[in-house]
């Protein structure tokens, strides 16, 4: 080879040398950086908290969003073959659920022990509360005082006969809440609170939250049960309206609250780093991110609420494990049904 070829051919090695590092080297470090989430937490919820957790960490978050159930059942068909590495919904039951179908996996974290109370876990180490919704009372300011209201059973006097709205027993929010009345009071109780809300009922019940802190601000009814950040929705919109919550059963077992949550999927390829992330979202700095946008409550007790959420007032909430909404949910449904909860 002569002298005057070995510019030319040191610029060609100079170029490959270039492509490989240019484009292969990231393809690379990307496939070894990304993480995929399942979620049924919407988007624009979401998004945000797992966009600061790539600016930090480097790792790619790819988010897809469904329903609970279509993302369950993709779960299960897609089996090993699945690209997800966590899974997110709302609801313990959704997670109890996803648990008992087998598409999460068991974890031990000391830092999820140490964030996140116990009874928003689960016991196993499969699944983690986020944030927490209270399902609450809200009553019409003009027409009730906060002295009338006292219990969730209390909503079964006759002072209440025509006064209360409710939400369908479609929804798994209500299910979860009778489940766990049945596992506070025992079946054949709650049988008799849930009949004595159907006899008080002022209207059939309505297909979402919303409708029925409408029907209480409107007069058609007086009191209600309401996801709390429903309220907080509303109340952005229209602020004057007669509206106001009251924390019951703060003489006994508290409020009844549920969680958004989140567990690392049975066959997630990147599990340690899949474990790392649901521990950053319980860590301080995420929790406000994970929960004050949708106006909830953070799960990690040292995490001050937004002070749009902490204007409503501290309350006591039931202490026991939230996988018996999941566990007793079936219990819940039948006995909704028998007493003619629609």
């Amino acid at each position: 080879m002569n002298n005057s070829s070995q510019p030319g051919l040191l610029r060609t090695c100079v170029i490959l040398l270039l492509m490989i590092l240019g484009f292969s080297l990231p393809k690379i470090l990307f496939a070894a950086e990304k993480l995929v989430v399942y979620s049924a937490r919407n988007e624009h919820l979401i998004k945000p908290v797992f966009d600061r957790y790539s600016k930090e960490t480097g790792v790619l978050v790819e988010l897809l969003t469904d329903k609970e159930a279509a993302l369950l059942v993709r779960l299960k068909s897609e089996g090993k073959n699945t690209p997800a590495d966590l899974f997110i919904t709302v609801d313990a039951g959704n997670l109890w659920q996803a648990a008992e179908e087998g598409v999460l996996k068991q974890i031990d974290s000391e830092v999820l022990k140490k964030n996140i109370p116990a009874h928003l876990r689960d016991a196993k180490g499969y699944w983690t509360g986020l944030s927490i919704r209270a399902r609450t009372l809200v009553y019409n300011t003009k027409r009730v005082k906060p002295g009338d209201l006292s219990t969730y059973e209390a909503l079964g006097d006759p002072q209440w006969k025509g006064r209360l709205c409710l939400r369908t027993s479609n929804k798994v929010y209500n299910q979860s809440m009778v489940a766990m009345m049945i596992h506070a009071l025992g079946e054949k109780p709650t049988e008799d609170i849930v009949r004595s809300w159907v006899a008080n009922l002022a209207a059939p019940v309505f297909s979402d939250d919303t409708q029925v802190l409408e029907a209480v601000a409107a007069g058609q009814c007086d009191v209600g049960i309401v996801n709390t950040y429903y309220f907080g929705r509303l109340l952005r919109s229209k602020p004057d309206l007669p509206l106001a919550l009251f924390w019951p059963n703060q003489n006994d077992r508290g409020v009844h609250v549920n969680i958004s949550g989140a567990g690392v999927t049975l066959h997630s390829k990147r599990p340690e780093a899949a474990q790392r992330l649901l521990e950053w979202l319980s860590s301080a700095e995420a929790q406000n991110l994970f929960a004050d946008d949708n106006l909830e409550y953070p799960a990690n007790p040292r995490v001050k609420s937004a002070p749009e959420v902490a204007a409503w007032g501290s309350f006591k909430q039931d202490q026991a494990n939230l996988a018996k909404a999941g566990e007793l949910q079936k219990d819940a449904i039948r006995l909704m049904d028998r007493m003619g909860y629609k």
